[in-house]
């Protein structure tokens, strides 16, 4: 049957020509619209409870809020690990499911047990979907700036302008806000004024909660006109909450101001940002939807900031502090060189040893035909473009011209055999006819040679499938090619003199070499096994020796610092150490801006406490660094400028912090796991096997979490003896 296709391809070449330009049209397309990204998104599906609980220590909410959370979660149908966080006042709760569950599907089911769950939590207590995002998904985030705006009034525009704006922009799922103060009404009673008019603390509650709010009415009919009645009760200044009536006796009011004092002040503050060590900024994030194309959302992004630059208050200004385009156009720039490269230098092989440029072009033609095979599969099948699945196609070139080589150098075979007046035509067809299966099936033992690859799960899977994939596409492309397209072009191309194989300098160069060495060992064969075996003996000493890790490092072209501090540090001292690390970070001539973040952000994907610091460090391009000067090296000269006491370091890139995070639920690829029903007893085993860590070779830092510490103020014995109502 491939006989029969070889010969009637070779037969209507008008036919194949138009098959493979629509081939090329599609790939093309497929090029320009397949998603663009540094690496496969390694996250699992997972879905994100969020549950504010304001003003409750972290006990109070894991017993009346995660706990139950968590073991209703584990009952959800393709749930595989529930994980539990409890902080000050927010609960969160993950749900990761089995791969290849839908994203949307597991979020329906996890609402579906939400609703079983309304009598079981506190009252008023209501648990959130997060964003259909994953950490991971972080892939813009800016900064609002202006010297003649207050941090309060700068947090203003991003939560009721900006944020609104940049959420509409297509393929984004949130925009999250952080630093700055969000400002509220607050009301600072006076107990002895409360004791004095006899006016208990939930009087005072009860009275503002439901004052605030507008009422209606019927219609009513006045000189034939109707009226709407309506009774107007927002409160919408101070003054308004100042008068309102908690009290009247005998006719006399008692007026919230007569008992407190009404401020406009700070809300509590759960995370700041700081940027180059200037001091604190109101800053958003800008986070992809699930699967969405990375590049594209971002692009969308800063045309929706262009649009809403405009409508923004005089001398307020947005600044980019991370901006994941650059390192995918700089890893996608870098791999397309390196296969145009490897492309240029497989034409050259073909040019030198077949001393025929006309039949080398057989070879480079086919050879992006192949890829772009590649591509029309990616597409279709939902798959991006990024390093892996490119490093798929790199892997696959070399072995793609493999059978259109050999049925090149088959059919000049032919001809040199040629008679006067034999059909150099047929003479082809029956050098790809000769070979052609063989090539064929050869080219398939190929493809399937990386099916165990697909057998991977999980991470593994996620990170190798793309490569497995697209090599595989390119190579039955190859495949599909060489008994297609390749016989055409040999009628097309291979004309005029054909130099034989015996007269071709480089050719008898090589046989020169090698004839003596399989002469020998073809003479003393079981030498040979035995050299080949101690080769291999040889080589299992230093291959024992060699380390491994689960993704190879990747220059993001940005530093991510992440130091974590002591339980219980305060807003204010985070904000200053922040200030102060950025402040020596700036220094170094390297540096070209950063950005640094306490605590947490509003957003369900950043379950941080107010002790760990994420700061982004931005690089300028290497030809401006100090000679001689590596990312290793700037890292240890960082490192060692930043020793605070208290504070332990960490160093790594933003994408593959969010990864271990998201894969292992703590901040580093490495991690002891230490399990008891003691945090005491837990706390001080983890120290010990910090302090024994941090002795092993190649350990830049190691943390040890305090699960303790935390500082409350509470006295049971006043309570008792003053009751408090409440």
């Amino acid at each position: 049957m491939l006989n029969r296709l070889i010969e009637w391809s070779a037969r209507n070449v008008f036919l194949v020509l138009m098959a493979t330009l629509f081939l090329v049209g599609a790939g093309v397309y497929a090029v320009i619209k397949t998603p663009l990204d540094a690496l496969p998104d390694l996250s699992d599906v997972q879905v994100i409870l969020y549950t504010e609980y304001p003003g409750q220590a972290p006990q109070v909410v894991e017993d009346q809020v995660t706990y139950p959370l968590t073991t209703a979660m584990l009952a959800v149908p393709k749930s595989r690990v529930v994980r539990g966080f409890s902080f000050f006042g927010a609960s969160f709760v993950y749900v990761i499911f089995e791969d290849g569950t839908d994203i949307y599907w597991a979020r329906s089911r996890v609402l579906e047990y939400l609703t079983s769950l309304a009598g079981s939590l506190p009252q008023g207590v209501s648990p959130q979907l997060g964003p259909d995002a994953t950490g991971v998904g972080w892939v813009y985030q800016y900064a609002v700036l202006a010297k003649n705006k207050t941090l309060a009034e700068l947090r203003t525009i991003q939560d009721w302008y900006l944020r609104y704006q940049l959420a509409k922009a297509p393929g984004v799922a949130e925009v999250a806000s952080i630093g700055g103060f969000v400002q509220q009404y607050q009301v600072v009673v006076d107990p002895r004024k409360l004791q004095a008019y006899g006016v208990p603390l939930n009087r005072v509650t009860q009275v503002i909660r439901d004052s605030n709010r507008d009422v209606g009415g019927r219609v009513v009919e006045m000189a034939e006109t109707e009226y709407m009645v309506r009774g107007q009760g927002y409160l919408r200044s101070k003054a308004d909450l100042e008068q309102l009536v908690v009290k009247s006796e005998k006719g006399v009011p008692v007026r919230l101001t007569d008992i407190a004092r009404v401020e406009l002040g700070p809300d509590e503050r759960r995370g700041l940002t700081e940027l180059n060590g200037e001091g604190e900024v109101v800053s958003g994030i800008a986070m992809a939807r699930y699967g969405q194309n990375a590049l594209e959302v971002i692009a969308n992004v800063k045309e929706k900031i262009k649009e809403v630059a405009s409508g923004l208050p005089e001398g307020v200004t947005i600044e980019t502090v991370y901006d994941r385009s650059d390192l995918i156009h700089r890893a996608i720039s870098n791999l397309k060189s390196t296969l145009l490269e490897e492309s240029a230098i497989v034409a050259l092989v073909c040019i030198v040893f077949l001393l025929h440029v006309r039949s080398a072009l057989v070879a480079i033609i086919m050879l992006p035909v192949g890829v772009l095979i590649a591509f029309i599969a990616m597409r279709l099948l939902g798959m991006n473009s990024n390093i892996m699945s490119l490093g798929g196609i790199a892997i696959a070139i070399g072995a793609m011209v493999d059978a259109a080589i050999v049925m090149i150098e088959n059919a000049h075979k032919h001809i040199e055999r040629l008679k006067p007046g034999e059909s150099r035509a047929q003479a082809m067809i029956d050098a790809c006819k000769e070979v052609g299966p063989a090539l064929f099936f050869s080219l398939l033992i190929i493809t399937v040679s990386f099916l165990p690859v697909f057998t991977l799960e999980a991470q593994e899977g996620r990170l190798f499938s793309p490569l497995a994939f697209t090599k595989t596409f390119s190579m039955a492309g190859a495949a599909l090619l060489s008994v297609t397209l390749v016989p055409v072009l040999m009628m097309l191309f291979i004309r005029g003199h054909v130099i034989p194989e015996a007269k071709n300098p480089v050719n008898r160069f090589l046989i020169w070499i090698y004839r003596p060495v399989i002469a020998w060992v073809m003479q003393w064969k079981k030498l040979t096994i035995v050299l080949a075996l101690a080769a291999l003996a040889a080589s299992l000493y230093p291959a024992s020796r060699l380390g491994s890790e689960f993704m190879p490092t990747l220059n993001e072209g940005t530093l991510f610092y992440m130091p974590t501090g002591l339980p219980g540090m305060s807003v204010t001292k985070a904000a200053e150490l922040l200030q102060t690390q950025n402040k020596i970070i700036k220094t170094f001539p390297e540096v070209a801006s950063v950005y640094g973040k306490a605590g947490r952000a509003n957003t369900a994907t950043d379950p941080a406490p107010m002790e760990m610091f994420e700061t982004i460090i931005n690089l300028k391009p290497e030809a401006e660094w100090r000679p001689g000067m590596t990312v290793d090296k700037l890292t240890a000269e960082m490192d060692k400028a930043l020793q605070i006491p208290g504070i332990a370091n960490s160093w790594t890139m933003p994408i593959k912090a969010r990864i271990d995070m998201l894969s292992t639920g703590i901040r580093t690829p490495i991690g002891i796991k230490v399990f008891g029903k003691d945090l005491t007893g837990m706390e001080k085993l983890a120290r010990e096997i910090e302090a024994v860590v941090k002795q092993v070779p190649g350990t830049t830092s190691a943390y040890a979490e305090r699960i303790t510490g935390g500082f409350y103020s509470t006295s049971r014995h006043a309570v008792i003896s003053w009751p408090v109502t409440a």
